[in-house]
């Protein structure tokens, strides 16, 4: 199922993933370009339910793994559209050497939507280097796991513990410590965080959060300011 969350972009939550016994909701995000592709954005678990109301709203061509951690769906969209271009983030063609992709995202958007789509790398960290989006027709900055919010009654005992200290489970979404602590440089990361703090953001999406629909920059200035 999707849901509009704005000018020509659509959301859906897919299925909880257990990481180390942490269930996290996953959620992904659909955007439809001016020439009526669709581009989409970090990928839960495809069902007939959600193939059938993606392929209502365009042409899937673009399929983005946004950083080296959100993998796990990509060869079973591939095999469901095989004509679709598979873009990959820094570290994770080494890391899925099983999967055969198409592209590289790097520091300039694509073509295929640059002057839709905005990109940055936040560079840096140790865990992963996340490209951030900036989708300009809706307004929305797209964070996958630099910015997360686990609802705390999906948690128990010592991981509910373990998920407060990392600062997963607070009234708002916010950076995890362990990220944090694994920007070994963080000069290229407030490069980056510049850059999107330039954005004219109105909204921002994660894929493991409640989703930030009001004064979107104040919010990202909050979650960031560690860093600045």
């Amino acid at each position: 199922m999707l849901t509009e969350f704005g000018r020509d972009i659509w959301i859906s939550d897919g299925p909880h993933v257990s990481v180390a016994g942490f269930h996290y909701p996953t959620r992904m995000a659909v955007i439809r370009l001016l020439d009526g592709s669709l581009f989409v954005w970090s990928p839960t678990m495809i069902t007939e339910s959600l193939r059938t109301a993606v392929d209502a709203i365009g042409e899937v061509r673009h399929i983005v793994a946004p950083n080296s951690l959100h993998h796990l769906f990509l060869p079973e969209w591939k095999r469901v559209y095989p004509k679709a271009r598979l873009y990959a983030p820094p570290g994770l063609r080494k890391k899925r050497a099983d999967i055969g992709f198409d592209a590289d995202l790097g520091d300039t958007p694509s073509p295929d939507w640059a002057g839709e789509i905005d990109q940055v790398p936040m560079r840096g960290n140790l865990i992963t280097t996340e490209v951030v989006f900036f989708h300009a027709s809706s307004g929305t900055a797209l964070f996958t796991d630099l910015l997360q919010q686990i609802p705390p009654h999906l948690l128990s005992g010592w991981r509910a513990v373990v998920a407060k200290l990392d600062r997963m489970t607070g009234p708002e979404p916010s950076v995890p410590h362990k990220f944090r602590i694994a920007f070994a440089n963080r000069r290229p990361a407030r490069e980056a965080l510049a850059r999107i703090l330039a954005w004219p953001a109105e909204k921002v999406l994660m894929a493991h959060g409640t989703p930030v629909e009001t004064d979107a920059p104040a919010f990202l200035r909050r979650a960031f300011g560690w860093l600045t």
